[in-house]
């Protein structure tokens, strides 16, 4: 039996699709010297704006 797509259904016992959190911490772990680099660089640029925020506005 086929579906409308042509391709057979798929087995129940096959797993769920992963959540989007789950894949994130996957790719994350897999590149990672890259993400913890946007990790650092994103903080420090947060911080960078605030500081300077607090800096205009004191």
């Amino acid at each position: 039996m086929e579906t409308a797509a042509g391709l057979p259904p798929r087995p129940a016992t096959e797993e769920p699709v992963p959540s989007y959190v789950k894949l994130a911490m996957r790719n994350m772990v897999k590149k990672g010297g890259t993400s913890l680099f946007h990790f650092t660089l994103t903080t420090m640029a947060l911080l960078g704006v605030l500081v300077g925020l607090a800096y205009i506005t004191r």
